[in-house]
């Protein structure tokens, strides 16, 4: 599409109110101002939980008005006039667009000195301080038919896969392939996956399975059990509503050979749900030793207990997201090992009716897919 062919409007979905449903009109098209940035028509845009937060304004919450979406897919329509040679993409490329590292500053301790299992490679970091604002966060993501991104925070879309496909990977798929990352566990090695047939929790499964772990998966809700088991990868699957976490940490050791609970258990274990009593079934499959990824965030927080870090010696990191090597990595395993989200797919003007199933219990993750007719 030559720049002379976009139109100077587009519809977009606008939060104007908090616990309102979005207004879906039309607003002026995206202007690129910075030599960093391009703009893409947005060919998927997938719903998450963090758009449910952000809509509902009780965890920090966006300056309204406001277009949410940090996990979207699109196909390059223009780029920055004058000198091109800063950018590493063209026209008509399919792009792939989390919602992190929007104009990071490069210059900043955490751009300079990347460090951890994930690092970014040096003059870029997701977590930059001085960003500005994580796109459909702080700032205007993809709920709408384009929109601006920085060329420095996207990769180019593998060419078997769809942007459906992909949209779920920018935030679900990335996440919890970095926090699997992070575990820094050998194949054969035990990890857990609490929340296991949520939004991350399936996707986690296929990583994790595909990866060569023996992995446990663990919900209480009975959709995203039959989800988590549907997907026929091999886990375990455990409703913590019905086993107690002793008993499966001890079916563990019998099938490891170990003879003392101490010794038992998961080598490190995934904590994607909100809900303290999911952190402590977690950390209670856990072997001594063992780590604990904390994923979610409550805005009440976690209790720890401190003998399990004193005696147990058990660990707790927090992970967010992934970084760009992470993102080209999760591509290059998605495509070897077909690891695909399940999706339910909506025309792109029917948010609301994406939210009113979203809320209703849906599960999978939940798309909009620009190439559907209303």
């Amino acid at each position: 599409m030559a720049h002379e062919d976009l139109p100077r409007t587009m519809k977009a979905h606008i939060l104007e109110e908090f616990n309102k449903p979005y207004n879906f009109r039309d607003v002026p098209l995206p202007v690129l101002e910075d030599p960093i940035d391009m703009l893409i028509r947005v060919d998927a845009a997938s719903y998450c939980h963090t758009d449910a937060v952000l809509a509902s304004g009780t965890m920090h919450p966006p300056a309204l008005p406001h277009i949410g979406c940090h996990e979207f897919a699109g196909t390059v329509v223009d780029l920055p006039s004058g000198d091109k040679s800063n950018q590493s993409f063209k026209l008509e490329d399919r792009v792939a667009v989390p919602g992190r590292g929007y104009h990071v500053c490069g210059h900043c301790l955490e751009c300079q000195n990347p460090s951890g299992p994930d690092p970014d490679e040096q003059g870029y970091s997701v977590y930059c301080p001085h960003a500005g604002g994580g796109l459909g966060v702080s700032s205007q993501g993809g709920f709408r038919e384009y929109a601006v991104v920085d060329s420095r925070q996207v990769a180019l879309i593998p060419s078997t896969m769809t942007a459906v496909e992909v949209a779920p990977l920018m935030c679900a798929g990335l996440t919890v392939f970095a926090a699997l990352r992070k575990c820094e566990l050998q194949a054969g090695q035990r990890v857990g996956i609490s929340g296991c047939g949520g939004g991350l929790g399936h996707l986690g499964l296929q990583f994790a399975t595909k990866m060569g772990l023996k992995t446990t998966g663990i919900d209480v809700a009975p959709k995203a059990l039959d989800l988590a088991r549907s997907l026929k990868t091999g886990a375990t699957i455990v409703d913590a509503s019905k086993e107690k976490a002793q008993d499966v940490r001890q079916q563990m050791g019998k099938e490891d050979g170990r003879g003392h609970l101490n010794e038992m258990g998961l080598d490190a274990v995934l904590i994607l749900p909100e809900s303290q009593k999911s952190f402590d079934y977690g950390i209670n499959l856990v072997r001594n030793g063992g780590l604990v990824v904390v994923v979610s965030f409550p805005p009440e927080g976690f209790q720890v207990s401190a003998a399990d870090l004193v005696f147990r010696r058990i660990r707790v990191v927090g992970s967010l997201i992934g970084s760009n090597r992470s993102m080209r990595d999760m591509f290059d395993f998605c495509v070897k090992h077909d690891v695909k989200a399940k999706v339910k797919t909506y025309p792109f003007s029917k948010l609301n009716q994406l939210v009113d199933d979203y809320r209703a219990g849906a599960v999978g993750k939940l798309v909009l897919d620009g190439s559907l007719e209303d």
